[in-house]
């Protein structure tokens, strides 16, 4: 398996809360889920750090080719739930969480994992196969109307904002809502997993929202375009792409103009 990869944060001088990071025989991207600024979160890390350390304890763990991707997820929530000192209230809804997408060689298959809206494309010798857990959606849907219709430096967005945020912590790990990896280890039982013959792949791409937005944004990709991009010009200049309709559309779509972006391109087989 080959793998290149590109990550960058949302704007300059601020942390990149996402992480990236491939091995011989796995590859996986995280994406942190921040938080507004002042807003509370019973932690006295950040998320950044937070992505981090999973990632560094999941890629740990993939080595282990008996244990399942989704027990592997669990223990290394653990693993960070337990780096957490005292001042840290894990209970607290507010807790630094992440998308997790994964993949390993295993023998003669390609296992997977997407936990949350980091899609993963998988390119098979007969079709595109792309695994991402929507269940957010239907949430991001439900934003109230004053985030909609009202500049976000607006006191009736900020109102709706804080509205959405508490809404937001009550509908996080819980059925019937979205689940994302966080402080309970639980929450890895709930992430999309398979496998795919390794004959059959082709290549696959593991990307964060802010890196797939060309797609899923903004529509003017599909998913085979988007792999042809990878493949001739590599996830740097996919980033840079998406920074230009950020820069182009600013004010056109709700939500953030930016976002920390990154893409993971491996190729299986000879090169």
């Amino acid at each position: 398996m080959y793998t290149c990869f590109s990550s960058a944060a949302r704007h300059d001088g601020v942390l990149n809360e996402d992480f990236v990071a491939a091995t011989t025989g796995g590859a996986v991207v995280i994406d942190g889920a921040g938080t507004p600024e002042g807003a509370d979160t019973g932690c006295v890390h950040g998320v950044a750090w937070y992505s981090r350390a999973l990632g560094h304890a999941l890629v740990a763990r993939l080595a282990d080719l008996g244990r399942p991707l989704r027990d592997c997820l669990a223990q290394a929530i653990i693993h960070v739930r337990d780096l957490h000192g005292a001042e840290c209230d894990l209970g607290h809804p507010g807790s630094p969480s992440s998308t997790v997408t994964a993949i390993r060689e295993n023998g003669d298959r390609l296992d997977y994992l997407v936990l949350a809206d980091s899609p993963l494309v998988i390119d098979l010798i007969d079709r595109i196969e792309v695994i991402c857990d929507h269940r957010v959606d239907a949430f991001e849907r439900e934003k109230p109307a004053s985030m909609r219709k009202n500049p976000q430096d607006s006191a009736a967005y900020q109102e709706g904002l804080r509205e959405y945020i508490a809404a937001w912590r009550r509908h996080r790990n819980v059925e019937g809502g979205f689940w994302v990896a966080s402080s309970q280890p639980d929450a890895a039982a709930h992430a999309l997993t398979g496998t795919v013959p390794l004959a059959d792949v082709k290549v696959a791409a593991l990307l964060s929202d802010g890196a797939s937005r060309l797609v899923d944004r903004f529509g003017l990709l599909d998913w085979r375009d988007l792999l042809d991009l990878l493949d001739g010009e590599g996830p740097g200049e996919l980033i840079r792409r998406v920074r230009d309709v950020e820069r182009d559309t600013a004010g056109e779509y709700p939500g953030k103009v930016h976002d920390d972006a990154t893409a993971a391109y491996c190729q299986f087989g000879g090169l």
